[in-house]
């Protein structure tokens, strides 16, 4: 298969952890081109090289980008256009954690990289995504980021704040849900065809995103979190369009 004949997916942040992971599944098989997202364009390219030397069935590329900057989104957006006319699905996968710096500059970089940025982003998109015959937007959001589960002190997470991260990703389901309403319901009109948005918690992850996300404080791998996400993009979890969930099921806003 071509690269024009596959899916085009686009995964932000995947230089690393759950977006590196997720590239490669996504390679596993030859339905998919994998857009490969990443701000820093050594790692990314390195994260590229490592992926394209496992010799998978789908194919990749590096793509530069940066959330917090306009000029990279409108970038990837103009080369997503020029090289593919389309994009099938785009994970906002990106995102960073402060859990112990609490002053303006935390506020902005995790409220910049885990809700505009992705926002932004999928505004600049839009309309490849319209050119897909069956599009999805896929916000890769957290259990901190629900309102209802900060008050179960049963939660793994009860006593840890991290006031940044959590009121980012609270931002960023509320402006999945206005996608949701925009582009999946059209705001009611029945007659157009409707994208399926998700935000969508993986679960406390291996990764770099603190120092936390290890085997020993409890995180699972990055392949066994990913494999649920895979379901989303693959349309098994497509009754839950809309909604913010899990890989077994719902969250409360």
């Amino acid at each position: 298969m071509t690269a024009t004949t596959k899916e085009i997916v686009l995964v932000t942040g995947a230089n690393s952890g759950i977006g590196f992971e997720l590239a490669r599944q996504l390679l596993a098989k030859e339905t998919y081109h994998v857009l490969l997202g990443a701000r820093s364009t050594q790692r990314g390219n390195d994260a590229l090289k490592d992926l394209q030397s496992r010799n998978l069935p789908g194919s990749i590329e590096f793509l530069h980008l940066d959330l917090q900057d306009d000029d990279t989104i409108a970038n990837a957006a103009t080369s997503i256009a020029r090289n593919h006319g389309k994009l099938d699905v785009l994970v906002n996968n990106a995102a960073v954690a402060s859990f112990s710096e609490l002053d303006r500059h935390a506020f902005r970089d995790a409220f910049d990289v885990n809700a505009t940025g992705p926002y932004l982003l999928t505004k600049a998109l839009i309309d490849l995504l319209e050119n897909s015959e069956n599009p999805r937007i896929v916000n890769v959001s957290s259990g901190a980021g629900s309102i209802g589960r900060r008050l179960y002190a049963e939660s793994p997470m009860y006593k840890i704040q991290a006031e940044p991260y959590r009121a980012s990703k609270v931002a960023m389901n509320m402006l999945m849900t206005c996608q949701h309403v925009e582009y999946g319901l059209n705001y009611g009109d029945a007659t157009k065809k409707g994208m399926k948005v998700f935000a969508y918690d993986p679960g406390f992850t291996v990764s770099n995103l603190s120092a936390a996300n290890t085997k020993e404080h409890g995180a699972r791998s990055a392949e066994e979190t990913v494999f649920s996400l895979m379901d989303v993009i693959e349309g098994k979890r497509d009754a839950d369009v809309g909604k913010f969930i899990h890989n077994t099921g719902e969250y409360p806003w």
